[in-house]
């Protein structure tokens, strides 16, 4: 048997996003380098009741784009989303999946929270109408690890399953735990992110609880801005972000079109609250040190950050001091913005679709803006790239994801050179 190099280099040659812009990555992306605001009031449900009102709601989507008809009633939403974008990613990286290559293809996608929406939707006919009432799909409907599991079934994907579920670090764990299945050559290609949807009773009630979330109901368009001296919380999201990964000699030999090269990954705990980041930011600062150390390079290399940017109080401020932390000098010459002022917070999807607009950024040489960046807090002091998109040459950029629990993840992408 070939023995299997275990330091492969790893590209992306398809991606995809689905978010409260558009349906897929180029209206996503255009809806992004534009300053658009895809967040509104609540339709899914009504929240004349609750203290926040708004989200960022995927709109028009339909599943039976995607999915068989009869097939889309036993899955959630959030499941929905993970096979429409995987789908829609495999087509643009012209991956053929065979059975001669099947079984090295794999598929690893999570979720923060799961089918929250499928749970809540049963737990009423439970108690209106009694147990008989409960589909027999109830149980693989809800199950995170069914995202993956669908998306392995749709395409024929044999090689590793499964799901990362880490809070709102899901989407770019994930991606960064597929990249290192293929560099230790346990795989030669994967389809990778995250995928979301709860943008639900329960799930609203629950933040709201927490204090966490934006009340600013009468200006949705404003109510994310992170950075922002007058950010009141974060607003809930949803959708999907997948990249398709290769190992870069393969894919070259394809004839495959390359976007961006993944060259770092790095993970890190605060083990200091449930909720509330460290302080002393020193999680943030060993994710970002370990994503830029594994790609083997130093922090001079790095010059976009596609930023975590919830748009609460402590993440801003703690996220602003790793960077500060680790870039010292050039912190206030790096470009960084966060996409989640014009989409909302994704939670478990939100890590995939940050990583797509940073493949997107490192490829096309632009930078998303912040928006809503009107009165800067003096306490996050960086380049945050107000309102208007900019562009620059970039030949490495970082995507952050912070979560609950304490859980840091980090990835580095490379502009593409043969």
């Amino acid at each position: 048997m070939e023995k299997i190099d275990c330091n492969r280099r790893v590209v992306i040659t398809g991606y995809s996003m689905i978010t409260a812009l558009g349906n897929d990555a180029k209206t996503s992306w255009n809806g992004m380098i534009n300053g658009k605001s895809g967040i509104g009031p609540i339709t899914r449900f009504d929240a004349e009741g609750y203290s926040t009102k708004i989200a960022g709601e995927v709109r028009g989507f339909d599943p039976e784009k995607f999915i068989e008809k009869k097939e889309v009633k036993k899955m959630d939403q959030f499941i929905h989303y993970a096979l429409a974008c995987s789908k829609m990613a495999l087509d643009m990286s012209g991956l053929k999946i065979t059975g001669a290559n099947a079984h090295r293809v794999g598929v690893w996608i999570g979720a923060g929270i799961g089918g929250l929406m499928t749970i809540e939707k049963y737990h009423t006919i439970l108690l209106e109408d009694g147990p008989k009432k409960i589909s027999p799909f109830f149980i693989p409907m809800l199950l995170i690890n069914l995202a993956p599991g669908q998306v392995s079934i749709m395409t024929g994907a044999k090689g590793p399953n499964a799901s990362t579920v880490s809070a709102c670090s899901t989407g770019t764990n994930s991606i960064g735990d597929a990249y290192k299945i293929i560099a230790r050559g346990d795989a030669d290609a994967m389809i990778a992110g995250g995928a979301e949807s709860t943008v639900s009773p329960l799930c609203i009630s629950g933040f709201n609880a927490m204090k966490a979330l934006s009340t600013r109901n009468d200006e949705p368009a404003r109510a994310s801005r992170p950075f922002d001296k007058n950010r009141d919380g974060f607003v809930v999201s949803e959708g999907s972000g997948i990249v398709i990964l290769e190992e870069m000699n393969g894919a070259i030999k394809r004839g495959a079109t390359i976007y961006a090269e993944i060259v770092g990954y790095g993970v890190s705990s605060d083990a200091y609250h449930l909720s509330t980041p460290d302080p002393e930011a020193t999680g943030a600062y060993y994710s970002m040190k370990n994503a830029i150390e594994d790609a083997g390079l130093t922090p001079d290399d790095i010059g976009y950050i596609n930023a975590h940017g919830t748009s609460t109080y402590y993440n801003d401020l703690n996220e602003t001091k790793a960077i500060k932390q680790l870039f010292r000098d050039k912190a206030e010459k790096l470009k960084i913005s966060s996409i989640k002022s014009m989409i909302g917070h994704a939670l478990g999807a939100a890590g995939g679709i940050e990583a797509v607009a940073t493949v997107l950024t490192v490829n096309t040489g632009i930078m998303p803006p912040t928006i809503n960046l009107e009165e800067q807090d003096p306490e996050c002091d960086l380049d945050y790239i107000p309102n208007i998109a900019q562009k620059a040459n970039i030949k490495y950029a970082m995507s952050n994801s912070f979560g609950f629990g304490g859980t840091n993840a980090t990835l580095v992408f490379k502009k593409w050179e043969v």
